[in-house]
């Protein structure tokens, strides 16, 4: 049994003339300059861009954890700027889902609980909760390692437990940051491919930051950050 699709309002996200400074000393570094992104349902884009370039930047202002200077963020059709810190929040924990680096997951619990908590944060019925959790382990791979705790997976394992963790209440957008960076070429590779594949059968709007050029022929899209500045670096498909 695989997970249901979610329907998802159109655009999945949207920047549109994004920009963000940082004070710097008695002037402001400009972190995103008039950054434009449309990321559609069931697409990956792939972002790349030499460190300072401002990727860390485009990833908080797309999870709506820090609001740029001027310039419009749109998450499943809805303005950003029009909604409360309140209703920010609930947008991040129902709406918005974070593949970290690092997995960060949680030593004492099980694969099957670290998915749960999510929905328990995001005020679910527990028993659905456990249902979808088990549906994603078996999308991930790892229906087999439900039980077993983090100390008993392996890099990629974990990681793929990270990536069920985050789209566990069905998200618009899927932010991915560095997720192979602890992994070998094949099994980072592996990862990739599993993200692209179930962006599109998620539907999700999906953005993956990546310092690995091998990787880009997964996504729909690739963009290069650099200074601050986003543009089109090559279109895979």
């Amino acid at each position: 049994m695989h997970p249901s699709h979610p329907s998802h309002p159109s655009p999945g996200l949207e920047l549109a003339d994004v920009t963000l400074t940082y004070p710097d000393g008695d002037t402001r570094l400009t972190a995103l300059d008039r950054v434009g992104l449309l990321v559609p349902p069931g697409t990956l884009t792939a972002v790349v861009g030499p460190s300072g370039s401002g990727k860390s930047s485009l990833l908080a202002v797309a999870a709506t954890l820090t609001a740029p200077d001027r310039g419009r963020v749109s998450i499943a059709g809805r303005d950003v700027a029009a909604l409360s810190a309140a209703e920010r929040a609930r947008l991040r924990r129902t709406t918005i889902g974070i593949v970290f680096q690092q997995p960060n997951l949680l030593a004492s619990l099980t694969c099957v609980e670290q998915l749960q908590v999510m929905a328990h944060l995001a005020g679910r019925s527990p028993r659905r909760a456990r249902a979808r959790a088990l549906e994603l382990l078996d999308r991930v791979g790892l229906a087999d390692r439900a039980g077993h705790r983090p100390q008993r997976l392996s890099g990629g394992q974990r990681q793929r437990v990270n990536i069920a963790r985050a789209l566990m209440n069905e998200p618009s957008v899927l932010l991915v940051d560095e997720p192979t960076g602890a992994l070998d070429h094949d099994r980072g590779a592996a990862i990739v491919a599993l993200l692209a594949e179930l962006t599109r059968a998620s539907g999700t709007a999906t953005v993956l930051v990546t310092h690995d050029h091998s990787h880009l022929p997964h996504a729909d899209h690739t963009m290069e950050l650099v200074d601050g500045r986003l543009g089109t670096l090559a279109t895979s498909r």
